[in-house]
């Protein structure tokens, strides 16, 4: 296996009975960097995070984490410093928040874990003396981060970790996993929520049926999908009519409002139209480009790919 690489799964397949659920995955991730997993629901992400953690072994093909087997004699010390979020988080509710979090650094065979220091960082500070029980969904994920993030991780495998927090928990979150990323963890996350992890991941690797579709940077992914660049231009009001026509023969254009169009730009054509857009001087009012999003390019892998 190279050097640096957390992650290293070669041609791994999982079947359950008849069911093929992953197959002839290869993805890798380095130190340091952060990786977003998507699919849709049964696309085999989840099944791919527990092969990882050695929770289930692959039928097919190799898993390396940190140069280790899940499944061999010894990995139990590595899986300390592998910090893992699920997507449902579940608690014994009869525990405070701080007696809850000693007791998995204990599992972790951490002799001083900073636990009020965490639990102020996830926002809990106030709350980590009261039972787990009176928690809401969002306090709940926000412990559920802290423990994931005891023992300086190696890795943080997280499974929608983001769930029921509110705007500014999920700017905090990324920021608590922002850094454990600059100090050489990797991250791979798994998340629907396309929007917010668009310009916080470093790599994106896109599932369908259980194969990898597609896997690399947004510009990438950008131009492997073949989405269009949105141009949209708005003329000055005394001069509608004669901007409309001087561009509505161009490419792929739909009214979007009085004196205004939108153009889809494929196969470097986005160019010309700016230059004609320029030509027209003091005409233009406004130009905005609007490149394809992640929920773009998603949408076009997740229908049309064939498996990488």
């Amino acid at each position: 296996m190279n050097a640096g690489r957390v992650i290293a799964l070669e041609g791994v397949g999982k079947r359950y009975g008849e069911a093929q659920v992953v197959r002839d995955v290869h993805l890798h991730l380095a130190e340091g960097e952060s990786l977003a997993l998507l699919g849709h629901n049964g696309a085999g992400k989840t099944t791919l995070i527990k092969i990882m953690l050695g929770l289930t072994r692959p039928s097919a093909g190799d898993v390396r984490i940190c140069g280790r087997r899940p499944w061999e004699r010894g990995f139990s010390a590595l899986r300390a410093r592998i910090g893992y979020l699920p997507e449902n988080v579940m608690f014994q509710d009869g525990m405070t928040g701080r007696e809850l979090l000693a007791f998995y650094a204990r599992l972790k065979g951490l002799s001083s874990p900073p636990v009020p220091e965490l639990l102020e960082r996830v926002g809990l500070g106030a709350a980590m003396d009261r039972r787990v029980r009176a928690y809401s969904k969002g306090m709940r994920q926000r412990l559920g981060l802290a423990q994931a993030m005891l023992g300086d991780p190696v890795l943080l495998l997280l499974d929608e970790p983001t769930t029921g927090l509110d705007p500014l928990l999920r700017r905090q979150f990324y920021e608590l996993v922002a850094e454990r990323q600059r100090g050489g963890a990797g991250v791979l996350l798994s998340s629907h929520a396309l929007g917010e992890i668009e310009a916080r991941t470093d790599r994106i690797a896109i599932m369908r049926a259980g194969r990898l579709v597609a896997c690399g940077t947004l510009a990438e992914l950008r131009r492997q999908a073949g989405c269009p660049t949105r141009i949209r231009v708005r003329a000055a009001a005394s001069a509608a009519e004669e901007v409309l026509a001087s561009l509505a023969g161009f490419g792929e254009a739909r009214p979007i409002g009085a004196g205004s169009l939108e153009f889809a730009c494929r196969n470097g054509t986005k160019m010309e139209l700016l230059r004609r857009v320029s030509a027209l001087g003091e005409l233009i009012e406004d130009v905005e480009i609007v490149p394809p999003t992640l929920e773009d390019i998603y949408d076009r892998f997740s229908e049309t790919a064939e498996p990488q």
